[in-house]
């Protein structure tokens, strides 16, 4: 008998990566393509699924293919579309659940790629069991996917769920928006660098990190220097979890959420990161949340979440009858 499997597929600005997946998570391959490169969106997914296929073909499994979840940049939900996107070669409005179809007949589901997270979170990861969550990614922007009984919050247009962009400073720093002051701005990978550089500039503690140029500080250097006792870097995760914890606080008011999980490069920092941020968002808590809320890292953490939550949301909607 067929094992049952569904590809999923996480579609990133440099990068697009695939997996088969059973219901349980489990995955039988793993691969990647350039997404760059390909300005024509039907010749990028003539080689993704024409990869894809040489893949299965090499397997020494019967697979059943039952349908294929995306996780993407502005992935629309309710349209399957990609909608104008500054993180991918492709501009304006893309039907690319449309455009899939004529590879592979079966169901297809897009949504964003917090959202993604959010469901391999239910699914496979730390949110088993939970009806009521959020999680907040932290890699070079901020996104999140907020969970309300069981189901993932979309709003009336697909587009519900952009933490990352609520004003957190006003008139703060530019984001590549166009805004100012947004969340992710200041907590994300790239957040916590332009941190960093501001406090290099305005103090004077010696510190590891005014050797390393801006292009090449990544978020790891800088939680290796903060537990090797570099002040300038222990200042800059304070800074950051006191806007994330701020924050949060805010959008537990809205969904009272039993747990709220970071996911991302950032959140590889752990208590670097977990500390200061629940320190701030209890204090800006409403009393009757205060102590409620579980803060914690994603239990994908050391998986291939984009993945897995890609594949989760398919599943979901194959469980559903969608």
């Amino acid at each position: 008998m067929a094992q049952q499997v569904v590809i999923g597929i996480d579609i990133g600005g440099t990068f697009t990566k695939y997996g088969l997946v059973d219901i349980n998570g489990n995955s039988y391959f793993e691969g990647s393509i350039h997404t760059s490169g390909y300005p024509d969106i039907n010749s990028y997914l003539k080689n993704l699924f024409s990869t894809i296929q040489g893949s299965v073909k090499t397997s020494d499994k019967d697979l059943q293919i039952m349908g294929i979840g995306v996780g993407a940049p502005a992935g629309n939900y309710y349209s399957g579309t990609i909608e104008d996107t500054s993180n991918l070669i492709w501009k304006g409005i893309v039907p690319l659940a449309d455009l899939m179809k004529k590879h592979y007949n079966i169901p297809i589901a897009i949504t964003n790629d917090a959202n993604a997270a959010a469901m391999g979170e239910m699914m496979y990861g730390g949110a088993k069991n939970m009806k009521d969550f959020i999680v907040i990614t932290l890699g070079t922007g901020l996104g999140s996917g907020i969970v309300v009984n069981g189901n993932v919050v979309y709003g009336h247009d697909g587009f519900a769920g952009e933490l990352g962009h609520i004003v957190a400073i006003d008139n703060g720093r530019l984001c590549g928006c166009g805004k100012r002051g947004c969340l992710e701005t200041y907590a994300s990978a790239s957040g916590i660098k332009r941190t960093v550089y501001e406090l290099l500039a305005d103090l004077t503690e010696p510190s590891d990190l005014r050797k390393i140029s801006f292009e090449d500080l990544t978020a790891k250097m800088i939680s290796d220097a903060a537990i090797n006792g570099d002040q300038i870097a222990l200042k800059a995760f304070e800074i950051t979890g006191e806007i994330l914890g701020r924050n949060l606080a805010n959008a537990v008011s809205f969904s009272s959420p039993e747990a709220i999980f970071l996911f991302g490069g950032l959140a590889k920092a752990g208590e670097l990161i977990l500390k200061p941020t629940k320190k701030h968002m209890e204090k800006n808590l409403l009393t009757i949340f205060q102590n409620k809320v579980k803060l914690l890292l994603s239990g994908l953490q050391d998986k291939n979440a984009a993945v897995l939550g890609a594949a989760g949301l398919i599943w979901n909607e194959i469980k559903k009858g969608n």
